[in-house]
């Protein structure tokens, strides 16, 4: 008899402690920021805008963190990978998931870059400026694959912005060999417009060979696939992955599977706050509903409310538990 599969969802990306702040479009324009945008920074900058924020909320973060702390609060089996170095940010990355219920078994580095971190400035109209420093998650190599771990989870969940560096780029090829020699399922995000610019043509090639299911918001999607409009992007979608799942902000989302296009709305929300991690718990919630044999447009609808539950808040986080919303499309 075989025996089930120990997780879910395991992700892999930047292991970052996220700070978060509500700031004016003055204090943008200070730090010589581009509004809506992710920027990598160097620790001396880090420093100096850490300072400027003045408090904040400090969590565990990094976008796959994010996706695999939703899927651990919709009940899901969820395991995390990411670098982090032995230090007190480090500590507090891991005790932070572990406290969620989330696996993660990476050894703290005591060598490198500290543990990275990620600042997030949130204007008045809800949009999310990032700075990051990576840190010691980007050193994330071949060597830090657990492939115990990714033989034991249905999904293994690949985040874009960890994709800069050669070693990274050889971690991602190595994990999704493991997931697809144990027959199991690779899912990539897209995570931002720049990434897509700076690797389209590598992540074209994993996602051809190794890659079942690719989340991107619209504009992502026509970078991707070198188009200008959704149609278009919809019909090469569905010649290069089985399942993508393209985000459209108030317009919902489209599910691709071959012949199939799924439209899904999106979740309404009373008072929207802040944008960030709206992607990332969009993919929790659709990856959670794949794991639990759940029908595409059911998936999508679960990713619209776990998006839309981090919506009405700051963070990345939903700050209450996801389970509750699943038995409402029962």
């Amino acid at each position: 008899m075989t025996e089930p599969l120990s997780f879910d969802v395991v992700g892999i990306g930047n292991a970052l402690v996220d700070v978060l702040t509500h700031q004016e479009e003055a204090f943008l324009v200070e730090h010589g920021m581009t509004k809506g945008s992710m920027t990598l920074i160097e620790p001396e900058l880090a420093e100096q805008i850490y300072s400027a924020m003045g408090a904040g909320l400090e969590m565990s973060g990094g976008s796959a963190a994010n996706t695999i702390a939703g899927v651990a609060s919709f009940g899901g089996r969820a395991a995390y990978m990411g670098r982090v170095h032995d230090d007190t940010l480090g500590a507090v990355f891991a005790h932070d998931l572990q406290s969620i219920g989330v696996h993660f078994g990476s050894k703290a580095r005591p060598d490198g870059p500290p543990t990275g971190r990620c600042m997030i400035v949130v204007t008045p109209d809800a949009e999310r400026t990032m700075n990051t420093c990576l840190g010691s998650s980007a050193m994330f190599c071949p060597e830090d694959v657990d492939a115990a771990l990714i033989r034991s989870a249905k999904v293994t969940y690949l985040e874009g912005y960890l994709f800069d560096r050669p070693e990274s780029k050889d971690a991602y090829w190595t994990a999704s060999e493991f997931a697809s020699a144990a027959g199991n399922k690779v899912a990539l995000t897209l995570s931002d417009l720049f990434c897509v610019e700076r690797h389209r043509a590598d992540w074209l090639e994993l996602i051809h060979d190794r890659v079942d299911i690719i989340f991107a918001n619209e504009s992502e999607a026509l970078a991707l696939w070198g188009c200008d409009d959704i149609e278009t992007a919809v019909e090469r979608a569905r010649s290069d992955v089985a399942i993508a799942c393209i985000t459209r902000g108030e317009k919902g989302s489209l599910v691709v599977n071959g012949d199939e296009v799924h439209e899904v709305p999106a979740h309404p929300v009373e008072h929207l706050v802040d944008t960030t991690g709206a992607g990332d718990l969009y993919a929790a919630g659709f990856l959670y509903g794949y794991t639990q044999d759940r029908s595409l447009p059911d998936c999508g609808r679960l990713g619209s409310v776990a998006a839309a539950a981090v919506l009405g808040h700051y963070g990345a986080r939903p700050g209450l538990s996801l389970a509750q919303f699943v038995d409402l499309l029962d």
